[in-house]
């Protein structure tokens, strides 16, 4: 864990994968938060990496709703004092409820409370329990506060609404829209043909990618580290293409976005954002490319429609 956890102050606990940071996450760490500040204490978010299901079961990795960054991101947003990452390992993994609360909640935390959602579980085989959590804070000195569930909201929840290609469905659980990042490659350049030139974004493995159709949304520019920074922070309304174009034979899947109306962005390199607002309809094939152009056409005005204001 990050040298920022260790020291004398006492700290207001929360811990988890958080992969999407959705509405029942924001309650979970929004109680840490003001956990910390009516105690006097430091907020920390403890989040594993990698996802503890692809080391206790190799090749099970999900779909993650959120890159690590843009986790820590929007675990800061929340008023998170510290953000620190923990190494999922095999021996970590195989540690009891009482060795993980003594040697990582009281010692290394120095934890004086510990909020956690009803579903936590802990230790080696997920034994420990928010009851077993609780018995444990009596022994090492920290108090446990347990928040509830929200109905239908989960990370699994969200993966198989994006699966059906329900965007809408997944911002309602998230909270903000459901955003796919990557960097702007190269690609076949046929938008920029047919007069619509579009991002082609390349994202990290694992990303959770709604079901193949077109979608109204936002590009953004987002700066990282080492990469181009040009038009940081801007956002633009968009339309976006998930999937293999049917139209042309032999495309891979891929995530494109056009920034609506403009044909003057050169992004190649760029960091970008995609935010998924609403489902416009379902991949097809067109006879022509007249006819194609035509449904670019009118997804382009319902996608300006969709995020006008």
């Amino acid at each position: 864990m990050g040298p920022g956890v260790q020291g004398s102050e006492r700290s207001a606990v929360t811990i988890g994968v958080f992969d999407g940071v959705h509405r029942g996450h924001q309650q979970v760490v929004e109680r840490a938060v003001a956990a910390a500040r009516e105690r006097g204490l430091r907020s920390v978010a403890v989040v594993f990496e990698p996802h503890p299901a692809e080391v206790v079961r190799l090749g099970s990795h999900p779909v993650r709703l959120t890159t690590p960054r843009r986790r820590s991101e929007l675990l800061a947003g929340l008023g998170v004092g510290e953000v620190c990452v923990e190494e999922f390992t095999l021996e970590l993994s195989r540690m009891s409820p009482g060795e993980f609360a003594q040697s990582i909640l009281a010692d290394r935390l120095r934890a004086a409370v510990v909020v956690v959602g009803a579903n936590f579980t802990f230790g080696h085989r997920a034994a420990g329990t928010t009851e077993t959590l609780v018995a444990l804070g009596e022994k090492y000195d920290f108090a446990v506060e347990v928040v509830p569930l929200l109905d239908g909201v989960s990370s699994t929840e969200i993966r198989g609404r994006l699966t059906a290609g329900d965007v809408e469905g997944a911002t309602a659980a998230l909270g903000r829209p459901h955003r796919v990042e990557g960097v702007v490659v190269r690609g076949y350049q046929r938008g920029r043909q047919l007069g619509f030139p579009t991002a082609n974004v390349e994202t990290p493995p694992h990303t959770a990618i709604p079901a193949d159709g077109v979608y109204a949304g936002w590009l953004e520019c987002v700066p990282v580290a080492n990469l181009p920074a040009l038009y940081a922070g801007e956002r633009w309304p968009a339309a976006i293409s998930v999937g293999t174009n049917p139209t042309f034979e032999g495309v891979p899947r891929t995530v494109e976005a056009y920034a609506l109306d403009r044909d003057d962005l050169e992004l190649y390199g760029v960091h970008v954002a995609v935010d998924f607002a609403a489902r416009l309809r379902g991949n097809t094939r067109f006879d022509s490319i007249e006819e194609l152009i035509a449904q670019i056409h009118t997804d382009v005005d319902q996608a300006r429609r969709l995020t006008s204001g």
